[in-house]
């Protein structure tokens, strides 16, 4: 997990959840912004203390984390 350097999980913070650079915003949130729509610049407009690199790892950590195993969709 060297390459995610930006991404944190502590006990502590937001449950354990991955986090941005120790802060209380979880890549979670971030995947569920672009999914809604919103374009990086405008998590950047709204989330001011992130920065564009922050975004990218979050959304190469949830890539990595989705190819780690296989989950059966309804549908």
């Amino acid at each position: 997990m060297a390459q995610f350097n930006r991404i944190t999980q502590q006990p502590e913070v937001m449950g354990g959840k991955a986090c941005i650079r120790g802060m209380r915003v979880t890549v979670g949130m971030v995947v569920g912004q672009i999914g809604t729509g919103h374009s990086i610049d405008e998590i950047l407009a709204d989330y001011p203390y992130l920065e564009r690199e922050d975004i990218m790892q979050a959304l190469c950590y949830a890539a990595w984390r989705s190819e780690e195993r296989e989950v059966t969709l309804a549908g």
